[in-house]
């Protein structure tokens, strides 16, 4: 039996100039074909976790009210300092527990803030929504006059489909998607 002598030499194993163009050429047309689908991930990934932000700040403002025994009021806020009714709620909400039950923050106890939504979604709420959310101590949605207040959030970014964050009569909060494509 014979056994072949090591001789330390190896195969030299490079890419070529062509096969080192054709790979880059392959690699930059997946590239251009992925990035249109890699925005639009990013853009609806955006689009839910607003969604979620919106619908997780409904719930805990419930559950304030609710452990507290007391008001508790979400409302749109510029300077998350303040109620607005300017804008829509994108431009971010403070949540604040209302004990004067006057629907000012005033000298209020902030529970908890949201900055400003990224650039491209927008959050509007149907008339009963439109500026403030309020539970009582039982976690209803009442108006300050105490009428039922249930609605619909619609948050958009542009080329998805719209999310709703639907406020039940009972106070919970749900998201549901949409067909109705955002402009």
């Amino acid at each position: 039996m014979r056994c072949k002598r090591y001789t330390g030499r190896h195969a030299a194993s490079a890419f070529s100039l062509l096969e080192l163009l054709v790979a880059m050429t392959v690699t930059s047309i997946l590239l251009l074909l992925a990035l249109p689908a890699g925005a639009d991930w990013l853009r609806a990934y955006r689009q839910m976790n607003q969604a979620q932000a919106l619908a997780g700040a409904l719930d805990v403002a419930r559950s304030e009210a609710i452990k507290h025994n007391g008001r508790v009021n979400l409302c749109k806020s510029v300077d998350l300092r303040e109620c607005t009714r300017a804008g829509g709620w994108e431009s971010g909400w403070v949540m604040f527990a209302d004990g004067d039950d006057d629907g000012l923050v005033g000298e209020s106890t902030i529970v908890g803030t949201e900055p400003r939504s990224p650039a491209d979604i927008t959050i509007r709420g149907n008339v009963p929504v439109a500026d403030y959310v309020s539970y009582t101590a039982m976690g209803m949605a009442r108006t300050r006059s105490g009428a039922l207040q249930m609605g619909t959030f619609t948050i958009c970014s542009k080329g998805q489909n719209a999310l709703h964050v639907v406020l039940a009569e009972s106070g919970r909060v749900r998201i549901d998607r949409g067909s109705t494509r955002c402009a």
